[in-house]
């Protein structure tokens, strides 16, 4: 989900969505802890995004949000990585985050945790970018996933990104984006130049 945090719908500029403002990221996009991210020859403008990530437990549509946590298998951290400057270029987000190793996801999956308050924060070298709490989500989990489900089917190890709060920003070849999660712990992966 894009734009759920109001803090970085501000520093983008950008307005508030009247609905949850959804796109798609390919499989091929996920990597896992430790795992590189290739920055790729088209951008030359590529970011971080902390987010917390929902992972489905079970196949679930038309789903209430009073049911909806109890589709959930567990939460990790993800990074929505994303070339800014394509995505300013091509008006949408979905091929600027669909690069491969654009979604790293890790180190593992809490299954007992509460999503409503959960710290967020993302780390590049030794640098805190990012940091907000999962009760300032614009649209919690729990609604977001009856949202998603009364026109989308969800299926075990799908994966819902809920959004970055404010502080996203460039990464270059070296650098290292660590993302952490209450209850989660952190997720490390390098940035690296293309082969």
């Amino acid at each position: 989900m894009g734009r759920n945090y109001s803090d970085h719908i501000t520093e983008m500029g950008m307005g508030t969505p009247p609905i949850p403002r959804l796109f798609f990221k390919p499989p091929s996009a996920v990597v896992g802890p430790n795992e590189p991210v290739v920055y790729p020859s088209q951008s030359r403008q590529v970011e971080h995004e902390a987010e917390l990530a929902v992972v489905i437990g079970r196949t679930a549509r038309n789903v209430t949000a009073s049911q909806a946590l109890g589709v959930v298998f567990g939460y990790t951290c993800g990074n929505d990585v994303t070339a800014r400057d394509i995505q300013k270029a091509d008006g949408q987000p979905s091929w600027a985050k669909s690069f491969d190793t654009f979604c790293p996801l890790g180190p593992v999956i809490a299954t007992a945790l509460d999503p409503t308050a959960l710290d967020v924060s993302c780390h590049v070298n030794d640098d805190r970018r990012q940091h907000a709490s999962t009760s300032t989500l614009l649209t919690p989990v729990a609604t977001l996933i009856e949202y998603i489900t009364a026109a989308v089917t969800l299926n075990p190890g799908d994966v819902i990104l809920t959004g970055t709060p404010a502080g996203v920003g460039p990464v270059v070849p070296g650098d290292r984006m660590a993302v952490t999660v209450t209850g989660v712990g952190t997720l490390r992966n390098p940035v690296v130049s293309p082969q």
